[in-house]
């Protein structure tokens, strides 16, 4: 009986154990890329690069469940990017890209996971050099307060019934 118990309790630790290292997913780096990791700032933090090909930063950023942020991108470059991909999704595309949803990013975080923060330079359009300067702007911002409803009116009586609502 007592063999089993402490079997048991080895299984459940090896779970919690492998659990705990695969949400703490390490991001793949291309050859040259340095991890720089970051931590979600009180204040608005910027960030400044140079996205040279197979020689750039990417940056993780932790985040938490009711965190209100906004990230944005800026270059002049036409040929620089900024993907975001969240660590927790077993899927490697990203969820924001600035060639395709913006220059920025604003949402209220609705789990605890870590974000990959990924600058880069397109290989696919014609460009001259090898990089171009970008700058990451990270805003943490006070949650959207509710509006305050005003009270219903109170029923009052009617001769007449309610129409039914159209659908």
């Amino acid at each position: 009986m007592k063999d089993l118990s402490v079997r048991t309790l080895i299984t459940a630790a090896a779970l919690f154990f492998l659990t705990a290292s695969a949400m703490a997913q390490t991001p793949q780096l291309d050859p040259g890329e340095k991890l720089e990791k970051l931590q979600f700032p009180a204040v608005t933090m910027q960030l400044k690069g140079w996205t040279k090909f197979g020689n750039s930063h990417v940056y993780t950023l932790p985040v938490r469940a009711g965190q209100h942020v906004k990230i944005s991108f800026a270059t002049k470059s036409k040929f620089a990017f900024l993907a975001i991909f969240d660590l927790s999704k077993p899927d490697d595309e990203a969820f924001f890209g600035t060639d395709e949803d913006g220059t920025s990013f604003e949402t209220t975080v609705k789990d605890n996971t870590t974000w990959l923060l990924r600058p880069y330079y397109s290989k696919v359009s014609p460009r001259r050099g090898l990089g171009a300067p970008f700058s990451i702007l990270i805003e943490p911002l006070a949650a959207a307060r509710q509006q305050p409803q005003p009270p219903a009116e109170p029923e009052r009586p009617s001769l007449f019934p309610k129409a039914p609502a159209k659908q």
